[in-house]
């Protein structure tokens, strides 16, 4: 295995981690103080920026204006943008717009492309997928019981979803739906594109994280559909599809999610690293020169680069030989990843003492808001579980 990288590549993650330290990191301050309408402004203007640059949309190909190159490349400016959580969202890659793209280009017809895709490529609308729902496992989609029915040329949903990230403000919405409750479990359910100016469709609320509600990009709603009626040419694949291609677009979603958190654990060990060096303790000493301090920093490096090997792999496995031959990773990186950044951004809130429990620092947003990685796209508990069956069927 070759993980040798290009020259121009290099260029390219060198020129995004020097507009991330400019550009990026200076707005996070109206970030934390919940500034959203200066922040909006300040995010259209560095994302022209980055469209100047040539760097945006690195998930879409060139035909829709973005810039990709490769998985592996992919899972690299990952981690670059993850450093910051208004990076993704400045080079117009963030979830779960990513996603949603991904499968428009994939299994869109010609009118949801012209729709909802190109201007979604863009950054000129946003959009949402609904799959969770309160009252069913989210960990089993199979479960599912918000349904679509079929009247005349129309679909008409009803349900409850919640966990839909971004719903604030967006323009469109994947739901995930059950059409056919007597077909079997997995092809039970399909994906319909739901615009969400339609009078069926209601936003009830954006939910609280541990304390926090966040707005727009960084909204968690629970939202509701009653009686929503939309036309039948709004399916996106065929019907009984929606299940695969759930598991179609959580494939290199993992990916791209586990080099994000290891972007955050980056980030989180560099403040830590930066802050213990300056942090007094007495008149001749640093935290620093502590001795536990020193074994939570060699702790934290050792963590972040046997995760990083790992999924470095299993991208350049998914790229070479296809997500078959990647399946087992995908799992383990899903949950071996999202345990190494919790712990890397605890021991950095730990070796900040009281400032790290303040939003003075971007470390206890991350505290908060990615205690979720260990259970969304699948909880720890099922991705260890499915392994292990993989590991033992061996012997």
């Amino acid at each position: 295995m070759d993980y040798s990288i290009s020259d121009s590549l290099q260029r390219r993650l060198n020129t995004t981690q020097e507009f991330l330290d400019s550009e990026i990191i200076p707005m996070e301050k109206y970030f934390l103080r919940g500034q959203w309408d200066e922040l909006e402004s300040m995010i259209a203007n560095a994302r022209l920026k980055v469209k100047s640059l040539g760097l945006w949309a690195p998930h879409l190909p060139k035909s829709l204006g973005g810039t990709f190159t490769g998985l592996v490349d992919l899972a690299l400016f990952a981690e670059v943008l993850g450093q910051s959580p208004l990076g993704h969202i400045t080079f117009g890659c963030q979830a779960p717009d990513a996603g949603n793209a991904e499968l428009l280009h994939l299994h869109g017809t010609e009118s949801q492309i012209q729709q909802w895709l190109r201007p979604l490529a863009l950054g000129d609308i946003r959009s949402c997928f609904a799959m969770t729902e309160p009252h069913t496992a989210g960990s089993n989609p199979t479960l599912l019981d918000s349904s679509a029915v079929l009247d005349g040329d129309e679909w008409v949903i009803n349900g409850r979803k919640w966990f839909t990230t971004s719903a604030d403000g967006a323009d469109f919405t994947i739901a995930m739906v059950i059409t056919d409750d007597t077909a079997a479990k997995h092809s039970r359910a399909s994906m319909i594109i739901v615009p969400l100016d339609n009078p069926g469709y209601k936003l009830i609320r954006n939910i609280p994280i541990m304390g926090h509600a966040g707005k727009g990009y960084f909204s968690h709603a629970e939202i509701e559909f009653t009686d929503c009626r939309v036309p039948v040419g709004n399916m996106l694949g065929g019907e009984g599809q929606g299940f695969s291609l759930a598991q179609e677009r959580l494939g290199p979603g993992r990916i791209q999610h586990c080099m994000r958190w290891l972007g955050i654990g980056k980030r989180a060990f560099a403040e830590m690293c930066s802050y213990v060096k300056t942090r007094k303790i007495s008149s001749n000493q640093t935290l620093a020169d502590q001795q536990l301090m020193q074994a939570m920093i060699a702790d934290s490096a050792a963590d972040l680069a046997a995760a990083r090997a790992l999924v470095i792999e299993t991208a350049w496995t998914v790229e070479n030989q296809g997500f078959k031959a990647a399946k087992e990773n995908i799992s383990l990186i899903k949950f071996y990843t999202a345990n190494v950044m919790q712990r890397v951004v605890d021991r950095a809130l730990q070796a900040h003492g009281g400032l790290g429990m303040t939003d003075d620092t971007i470390i206890s947003y991350f505290f908060r808001e990615e205690r979720a990685a260990r259970i969304y796209d699948g909880p720890d508990e099922v991705h260890r579980l499915a392994v292990a069956r993989k590991i033992l069927k061996q012997y």
